[in-house]
């Protein structure tokens, strides 16, 4: 089988991640919650007198708490995939994804924090 390469490569690499969107936005309610969250902190931000260094650390934080939701929705696929039955390490790899989203958010409330505060 012949591999893609150049802009062939990049329209299907591109069309991939779209459907990966349109997947987590369709099966994702945690996902979906913090994209429309998302949506309306960034245009927030438009508001507020901060830098644009300011700005963009405090999108930045927001996009990271979706990249690591998309990368905890893949564990549990993943995971889910391989077997449903209770599992310790399962339970692990989930409950690692989950902590791991957490961290994300207090990142976020911390950066958005600190900058309103300065």
């Amino acid at each position: 089988m012949e591999k893609n390469t150049g802009l062939k490569r990049l329209f299907y690499a591109t069309l991939y991640s779209w459907q990966g969107l349109k997947s987590a936005l369709t099966n994702e309610s945690a996902f979906r919650q913090e994209f429309v969250a998302t949506i309306l902190f960034v245009a927030f931000s438009f508001y507020l007198d901060v830098s644009a260094y300011e700005r963009l650390a405090m999108i930045a934080s927001l996009a990271l708490i979706l990249i690591i939701e998309l990368l905890n929705s893949a564990i549990e696929c993943v995971v889910d995939r391989v077997s449903t039955e209770r599992h310790t390490l399962s339970g692990r790899a989930k409950d690692y994804g989950s902590f791991a989203v957490l961290i994300s958010l207090l990142i976020a409330i911390a950066t958005w924090t600190l900058i309103l505060m300065n």
